[in-house]
């Protein structure tokens, strides 16, 4: 529950590892170009030169993405940077050490168990966003969340993980017990903007856990249930900066 928890589809093939096998490969990373908030700290490869792998603080599967979020966790706390891949390089866009993940931490995300208050691990495509309040200019789908407003925890619902209005049915309308959801509503803070992390979907995995996000920190800032909290003011930046165009990815570790 945003407040949440699932499971996901890894997307693409390449996968990036932070740790060198050898000096050798050490002393090739330690080349390898960087930058942050749009200041390279490095030199690009020369024009039509193999652009170097970008080098992430978690291991992430990059597919087709150019723009990539890395959430590195450390117990209940984590690092999240958002990423722009600008032709041979990757920028840093946005970073903040003040995020927060599960009250249990961080667990993988392929054996993760609902109510756990565990985040799962993993990288997952993001391709929705919602809000209490109005769109802030993003570029992906957007809906302004009402009071008829439920995102489906029941694992017993067909429509687990998924957004639905009370009016729609299909699960009961409550917050309280394994099959409770969540009143989207009730949460102005955490949900003020969001966007949906797509863990456990196509199909979702009954029990696995639903309602993946990434939201804003609650009012006292504390662990989730699973999901992905940062400060509102950079989750204002990232929900603006992400585009569909540039398949997007969340790499959980």
């Amino acid at each position: 529950m945003g407040l949440t928890h699932l499971r996901g589809t890894a997307v693409g093939r390449r996968v990036i590892s932070l740790r060198p096998r050898s000096r050798r490969a050490a002393a090739v990373a330690a080349i390898t170009v960087w930058a942050v908030t749009g200041t390279l700290l490095g030199s690009a490869p020369a024009h039509g030169a193999a652009a170097p792998p970008p080098r992430f603080p978690v291991p992430v599967t990059v597919g087709s993405a150019h723009q990539v979020i890395s959430v590195q966790a450390h117990g209940t706390y984590a690092t999240v940077i958002a990423w722009q891949q600008s032709g041979a390089i990757w920028i840093k866009r946005y970073e903040t050490s003040a995020a927060r993940v599960g009250s249990h931490g961080i667990t993988n995300g392929a054996t993760r168990k609902q109510g756990t208050y565990t985040t799962p691990t993993g990288t997952y495509t993001l391709t929705q966003g919602f809000g209490v309040a109005a769109d802030p200019g993003t570029r992906m789908p957007y809906h302004r969340v009402t009071a008829a407003d439920w995102w489906v925890e029941d694992p017993d619902s067909r429509y687990y993980n998924s957004m639905r209005q009370a009016a729609q049915g299909g699960f009961p309308l409550t917050e309280a017990g394994d099959h409770g959801s969540e009143h989207l509503i009730n949460y102005p803070v955490q949900y003020r903007n969001a966007l949906v992390i797509n863990f456990n979907t196509g199909p979702a995995v009954k029990g696995r856990g639903a309602g993946i996000f990434l939201h804003a920190l609650g009012p006292k800032a504390g662990p989730t249930a699973g999901c992905v909290a940062i400060p509102q003011s950079v989750l204002t930046d990232v929900v603006r900066w992400a585009d569909p165009a540039q398949h997007p990815v969340i790499a959980i570790g």
